[in-house]
């Protein structure tokens, strides 16, 4: 699973990794993945309601050396 698009978002806080991961989906075709890297302790959750709401699937979400990272399919 390679992404289309992959985003850093370190060092940004609520609300702005969900808005700019919203912005880079907009850019994607269906079915595509994003990769996004964030530092902001709220993005698991964050991204994970994000996700039931728009209809887009969370693929993965993990932690690594003190950054979440998520891999999104855009519906």
């Amino acid at each position: 699973m390679t992404p289309a698009l992959a985003i850093d978002l370190s060092g940004l806080n609520c609300p702005l990794p969900i808005l700019r991961t919203k912005k880079a989906l907009a850019n994607l075709a269906s079915d595509e993945l994003l990769a996004v890297t964030c530092t902001d302790p709220a993005t698991p959750t964050d991204f994970a309601a994000f996700c039931r709401q728009t209809g887009n699937e969370l693929v993965e979400s993990t932690t690594q050396d003190g950054k979440f990272h998520f891999l999104i399919k855009k519906r």
